[in-house]
């Protein structure tokens, strides 16, 4: 059994249909939750909890991000977790939702050089890391949360998103 009962929202075009891009979800985060469960000791509940993934654009993205962080400009992705906790917490019945937008994560792919699923996977991982807990705003906080994110990765057969770079 899944400790993840995901919803997905397609709001803009270019976009796999709900169907494909809940299978794909489930292919990143299913894995995802077993490494938090395994090597983190993280609790999930007997019963799935909900996330909510929202597949959108980059002008939903911008007038979420201003309204939501004061920041006026699109993201590749937003994580608005349902209640607040830390890692090693058990989530509630509701996990929060991750708000991804399609031209970000195309411009991201392109500049980086790897492919937009790749690159999607990466932003997945990241997003879900944020609802159960975890941030990059202290350094020592970044390094924690990127070695979780490279490790996952790894897992899926990813290379390290961040080699080379100083934490965020």
């Amino acid at each position: 059994m899944t400790a993840l009962d995901i919803q997905v929202s397609v709001e803009a075009d270019r976009w796999p249909s709900e169907d494909e891009l809940l299978a794909f979800s489930s292919r990143v985060l299913d894995p995802a939750v077993e490494f938090l469960k395994t090597e983190e000791k993280q609790p999930f509940p007997k019963v799935p909890t909900e996330l909510s993934l929202v597949f959108t654009n980059d002008e939903a993205i911008r007038e979420i991000n201003a309204e939501w962080r004061d920041k006026d400009k699109p993201t590749n992705v937003l994580s608005f977790p349902a209640y607040p906790i830390e890692p090693g917490d058990m989530p509630g019945p509701m996990l929060g939702d991750i708000v991804i937008a399609r031209e970000t994560v195309e411009r991201e792919a392109l500049d980086l050089e790897k492919s937009f699923e790749d690159h999607l996977t990466h932003l997945l991982v990241h997003g879900f890391l944020h609802l159960i807990g975890y941030d990059h705003i202290e350094t020592d906080e970044a390094e924690e949360m990127e070695g979780l994110e490279t490790r996952i990765l790894a897992k899926l057969g990813l290379s390290d998103p961040y080699a080379g770079q100083e934490p965020l």
